[in-house]
């Protein structure tokens, strides 16, 4: 029955998704549009909302791109390259191969949203290079286990209200990990994805005249073979001592920040692991710059875009609209049917703000005074949000753009069959958030 319901939903999809680029253009109109219609706000202001705010996610655009390139730099070296190959060497059917990358993808990104990104998109790839299986659902495969980021353990939302000082303590107190990241209703909402997406995908398997290949070659990222060294510069560019002087300092730092500080897993270490990880694999400046080289053709739509999405989080902050879509969906909410409404409202409000501690502080204002009102636990209420953000990922390429440019696909190519995982994903999600 998936596989009959895929065929429509990949053809719709592939005939009326516009490039990402488009996407975000549109969805400026439509913000802007909505918060001078709903909000009563002037065109200057809106215009002053979304300028003023175009640049506020440049930092992060950064992050996104590093991620992009060092998880290529790092998954491109050899040894890690061999890794992958035996992997994937696990996987003796097509079957096998959506089944394996889901999975790892899953384990991946409940680590770290970063990390699962990069690594189901390249783990992806080495399964193409030896298997022969449709391409889109493969990589498709890939970004469907980022559906669980939220309820893991970088958890944007469960780990702000952790914190001593966030800027709803006064309100909700200290919420501990415990009652969220580790709740059983969490815990079994994971449970389910991590059986359930590998199924779905497993299913949605085109027949062979249906299915979409790719040459392995078209995969090949080798790195051109060293030419002869002919000047002391050279003698640079192809020191293994140099790398080593500067990669392992790197490497040592990390032991020092997890095993002697206990510092945490976030956006900024993953990076800074790739990228020194890869410069001690890559073993010369000039095999890592080689590497870079290709790593860096695919950043085009993370350095063009974001900031697109920046002003659009700025007109739906400031003009009042994202607080009054929230405020819409959970007034009619009761107290068994507020963290449903709480998961909906944010699945909405990702499309326009796709940024977890964005989101939450869009819509605390409105979920917290609710769940009081309603006598519900603040704790679900707050994973609800967060499994919002994360479930509507499946239908948002914004956080497609890094797996998309590692496998060489457009979002029309995969967002198909990531449609019906929205829906069953969502069902579960809700299901667990509601009685679990």
């Amino acid at each position: 029955m998936l596989k009959f319901l895929s065929r429509p939903a990949v053809r719709l999809v592939e005939r009326y998704l516009p490039d990402p680029y488009i996407f975000v253009l549109l969805l400026t109109l439509i913000a802007a549009t909505a918060a001078i219609a709903v909000e009563r706000q002037t065109p200057l202001a809106v215009m002053r909302f979304w300028g003023d705010g175009f640049w506020g996610l440049l930092a992060f655009s950064m992050q996104m791109l590093l991620v992009l390139v060092t998880g290529f730099m790092l998954a491109s070296s050899p040894p890690v390259k061999r890794l992958l190959e035996r992997l994937a060497g696990k996987a003796t059917s097509a079957g096998g191969a959506i089944l394996l990358v889901t999975v790892v993808s899953l384990a991946a990104s409940w680590i770290n949203w970063g990390f699962g990104l990069v690594v189901g998109a390249l783990f992806a790839k080495e399964l193409a290079r030896q298997i022969r299986v449709d391409y889109r659902l493969l990589i498709a495969s890939a970004y469907s286990g980022f559906v669980v980021w939220h309820g893991g353990l970088a958890g944007s939302i469960p780990l702000t209200i952790a914190t001593d000082g966030h800027f709803s303590v006064e309100q909700i107190g200290v919420v501990g990990t415990g009652s969220t990241i580790f709740a059983f209703f969490n815990l079994a909402i994971v449970a389910c994805l991590f059986v359930a997406v590998p199924l779905v995908n497993r299913m949605m398997l085109p027949d062979d005249k249906d299915s979409v290949y790719i040459d392995p070659a078209q995969l090949d990222d080798t790195p051109p073979a060293r030419s002869r060294i002919t000047r002391p510069a050279e003698r640079l560019e192809n020191s293994q001592a140099l790398a080593w002087l500067v990669g392992i300092p790197g490497l040592l730092f990390l032991a020092d920040h997890f095993l002697l500080r206990g510092g945490s897993l976030n956006l900024n270490i993953v990076n800074f692991l790739f990228l020194f990880l890869a410069i001690v694999l890559h073993r010369t400046p000039r095999r890592l710059l080689d590497c870079l080289h290709e790593a860096i053709k695919g950043g085009a739509g993370i350095v063009i875009q974001f900031p697109f999405y920046a002003g659009i989080m700025a007109i739906m902050v400031e003009s009042g609209l994202a607080q009054s879509m929230s405020e819409g969906l959970v007034s009619f909410a009761t107290e068994a049917s507020l963290p449903f409404w709480s998961f909906i409202s944010a699945g909405i409000v990702n499309l326009f703000v796709p940024s977890g501690g964005g989101q939450w502080a869009v819509q605390a204002p409105v979920m917290l005074p609710a769940a009081e009102a309603l006598g519900v636990d603040v704790s679900r209420v707050a994973m609800a949000v967060a499994w919002g953000d994360a479930w509507t990922n499946l239908l948002q390429p914004f956080w497609a753009l890094p797996v998309l440019a590692i496998a060489g696909l457009k979002a029309k190519d995969i967002m198909g069959f990531c449609l019906i995982q929205l829906f069953i994903t969502g069902a579960i999600i809700a299901v667990g958030l509601t009685w679990f």
